[in-house]
């Protein structure tokens, strides 16, 4: 597949080449690219959360400090996400998505051969910049490049290719820990991670209708300003933050407690658990139809308050129980964020925002929720036990509610039938 084929698959109008729309080959290209990319990324980003408990036994760790191994990644991702945004408006968003997806995937193997868990903490850390890429830029690619029809479906699909990644981070690094140890894990990771860079490298054409921006420290500085100024914007951005932190917080605690008694189950079949995120991928695809159907007003709550029930059904001593409110968190998560994620860039860019730098911000803001929280939740988990970990979930999603009433009352811009 050429460079020269990618350019001409679909027919050139008067101002250049037409989006990708549904059905066409770019429009494939494009979707199983992405979706291989956020695969890699979130496999990279999740691979160490199985593995907390043996991370506990290995360096002689509380569980707080052993969420550090998470939490630092994503804290270092999201300081990243405020230059790599700004950055990409430069020098264009494929050179960045390749550049994150081989780094990070290199950084990986570097992982599984640290020598001892301060380097280890450090190579996560540099990890977190390295993935800065991918979420800085990937919805404001697939906004530029496929046809504004879609843009509700391509959002949900590429958070399902997230979701689809995180689930495999856990559910693969598990069961190799348990046979062979917490390193065989990881490097499995990063073998994986390699393979859908190379992948994503195949496949994934060049930005056609990318627009190069100033990225000088006054246009970036405007920007930013822009960026946060617009009352729908910062309601996006805390509640990605807040539901991303429930998420992170929940299943870092989950381990803890499904490794305690009365439980006391292995970690490779606590791996199993995360088989929910199957719901999360099949979720996020979802709502981005059901988003461009009904407008995101519309369909938001309904994720938000699913949510909600699965964290309190967590409360219930039986296994199938917990495990039934862990598949209804994810589902009403991945449907909350995968709205809300396309959201932001739709919204910056009928605000005159860059979509970009709007995006960015989102993705700091859900990146320092999950790196803050995901150290709470081990925090409330060694002091409180499950029950304090349910009330910060409950806290949590009780903002992200309050943020979606923010949304329904705030007028849209434009296009209302798509809740803009």
């Amino acid at each position: 597949m050429t460079s020269r084929t990618r350019q001409t698959d679909l027919p050139l109008t008067d101002g250049g080449p037409a989006p990708y729309r549904p059905g066409s080959a770019g429009y494939r290209r494009v979707m199983l690219a992405v979706f291989a990319a956020g695969m890699a990324t979130f496999v990279l980003l999740y691979d160490v959360q199985a593995l907390l408990p043996e991370l506990v036994v290995a360096f002689d760790l509380t569980p707080a400090r052993a969420t550090l191994a998470l939490s630092l990644s994503t804290a270092t991702l999201a300081a990243a996400l405020l230059v790599v945004g700004p950055l990409s408006e430069r020098v264009g968003r494929t050179r960045l998505i390749h550049a994150a997806l081989w780094s990070a995937a290199v950084v990986g193997v570097a992982c599984a051969l640290a020598p001892s868990w301060e380097a280890l903490l450090g190579l996560r850390m540099l990890q977190g910049v390295t993935l800065a890429g991918l979420p800085a830029v990937a919805t404001a690619y697939l906004r530029e490049e496929l046809h504004h029809g879609a843009h509700g479906r391509a959002f949900g699909l590429y958070i399902a290719g997230t979701a689809f990644g995180g689930m495999a981070g856990r559910v693969v690094t598990a069961p190799i820990a348990d046979a062979a140890g917490w390193r065989w894990g990881l490097g499995a990771a990063a073998i994986f991670a390699l393979a859908c860079a190379a992948l994503v490298a195949w496949l994934l054409p060049a930005s056609r209708h990318f627009v190069r921006r100033p990225a000088g420290a006054r246009a970036v500085l405007a920007g930013a300003r822009a960026a946060v100024a617009d009352r729908a914007l910062l309601a996006l951005y805390v509640l990605g933050a807040c539901g991303i932190g429930t998420m992170v917080a929940v299943f870092n605690a989950l381990g803890f407690r499904l490794t305690s008694e009365p439980y006391g189950l292995p970690v490779g079949a606590i791996s199993l658990v995360y088989l929910v995120y199957a719901l999360g991928s099949v979720s996020s695809a979802a709502s981005g139809r059901v988003a461009d159907r009904i407008g995101r007003r519309a369909a938001i709550p309904v994720g938000c308050g699913l949510a909600l029930l699965g964290v309190w059904l967590t409360l219930a001593g039986a296994l199938p129980v917990i495990v039934l409110g862990m598949a209804a968190l994810t589902v009403g998560f991945f449907a909350v964020h995968g709205i809300a994620s396309g959201w932001v860039t739709s919204r910056a860019h009928l605000a005159g925002v860059g979509t970009a730098q709007a995006a960015a911000f989102y993705a700091f803001a859900y990146y320092v929720g999950a790196s803050v929280n995901g150290w709470l939740g081990g925090v409330a988990w060694s002091r409180a036990g499950w029950p304090g970990v349910v009330a910060l979930a409950s806290a949590l999603l009780l903002t992200v509610c309050a943020m979606v009433v923010v949304l329904r009352r705030t007028p849209a811009l434009t296009e209302p039938a798509s809740g803009s």
